[in-house]
């Protein structure tokens, strides 16, 4: 059973960064895909970015393209989201999920609020 715990967050002015960190246990990254998702109130969860078992990285084009960044520390068994030029509308709670062998996003962690302001 993998376990998720997300950091970082806070409140940031329009136009600053944050880097979030998401730390596994009871499962090591590296063998698996995992992603950030962020869900505003109101919305529905939105995804963000993933990064595959090999180090394949997808971010969406929407939301997140030229902004964010998603990597991985194998060492140390843990997720970043590097956000750049945060916008008021980046304004949520952000989670981080691993895939589980079916593919489907399985593991959540308890999620780490965003707040930017104008």
């Amino acid at each position: 059973q993998v376990q998720l715990v997300e950091s970082g967050g806070g409140l940031v002015q329009a136009g600053g960064s944050l880097k979030l960190s998401c730390a596994a246990s009871g499962g090591a990254l590296r063998w698996s895909t995992a992603g950030w998702f962020r869900q505003a109130p109101g919305k529905e969860r939105q995804f963000l970015a993933k990064i595959t078992a090999l180090g394949t990285a997808t971010t969406d084009p929407a939301s997140a393209w030229g902004r964010f960044a998603i990597s991985r520390d194998n060492a140390k068994n843990t997720l970043y989201l590097q956000m750049n030029s945060l916008r008021p509308e980046d304004t949520a709670m952000y989670y981080c999920s691993v895939q589980g062998g079916s593919g489907s996003w399985d593991y959540w962690g308890q999620g780490t609020q965003v707040t930017v302001s104008s």
